[in-house]
């Protein structure tokens, strides 16, 4: 009777770690998938985004178009005013914006709006150059978080779009950096710009990719184990069980 049971348990399991094999391809798979359709990776050359993002760093961007984009965002684009590889900068203001710096403690104010922008690099101004700008329809105005160390809107402000580039230049928006992996982390959206109209974008699906991956592999990995950690177990009952039948017969 055991031993029947003991096959029931054996078949039931081998069903099991398969299902949970095929369920965590699936996850796994369709995630990678699923992220590789939404997100594109880009590594940083400079440090005109310090602290934020490092020189060297990996960051994960949502392919997305101009018209997704709001203030706060930290977005890739490529502008052959600017040069002609892609860059990444913050959204500082968006069409019909009126950007200024800077007020007496030297921070930007957008349509009068002060800006306080705890990702600076430390103890450094808004701005070491003052300007008053309007950002033109269907333009963004953006800089980058080394405020010192960075060529952005600021450098272009004699330029007939007053620095700000077209919105249709952005191919994407960070939404995590990914390597070095101790700077791993989700990209915030500033609380300082949800006042403003408009608010601020919502973060992509990032998150339900990444766990749809982790989730595929642990159920992989336990799936495949199954197998050899139930017959190593039932190899130990097995031998157990000629034990007390070689005791039963020798008494």
């Amino acid at each position: 009777m055991s031993d029947a049971r003991g096959a029931g348990g054996s078949r039931l399991g081998a069903v099991l770690s398969g299902l949970a094999v095929a369920v965590g391809c699936v996850l796994f798979l369709g995630g990678f998938a699923w992220g590789a359709v939404l997100y594109k990776p880009y590594s940083v050359p400079t440090d005109s985004m310090s602290p934020t993002i490092g020189k060297g760093d990996r960051v994960l961007a949502e392919r997305i178009d101009g018209g997704e984009v709001r203030r706060g965002d930290v977005v890739v684009f490529q502008d052959e005013i600017w040069g002609a590889l892609p860059m990444v900068k913050r959204v500082i203001g968006v069409g019909g914006d009126k950007v200024v710096c800077c007020d007496k403690q030297n921070r930007i104010t957008v349509d009068g709006k002060t800006l306080e922008e705890p990702y600076l690099q430390a103890k450094e101004p808004a701005s070491m150059t003052r300007f008053s700008t309007t950002v033109p329809k269907g333009r963004l105005f953006l800089m980058g978080d080394h405020r010192s160390d960075s060529l952005d809107s600021r450098v272009h402000l004699t330029d007939s779009s007053h620095g700000a580039v077209p919105a249709d230049a952005v191919t994407a928006r960070v939404d995590a950096t990914a390597w070095p992996l101790g700077s791993f982390g989700m990209m915030g959206r500033p609380e300082v710009f949800k006042e403003l109209p408009g608010g601020v974008s919502q973060p992509g699906p990032l998150r339900l990719v990444s766990v749809s991956v982790l989730t595929g592999a642990v159920l992989i990995l336990g799936g495949a184990a199954y197998g050899p950690v139930a017959r190593r177990m039932g190899g130990g009952t097995t031998r157990r069980n000629e034990t007390r039948e070689k005791v039963a017969a020798s008494g």
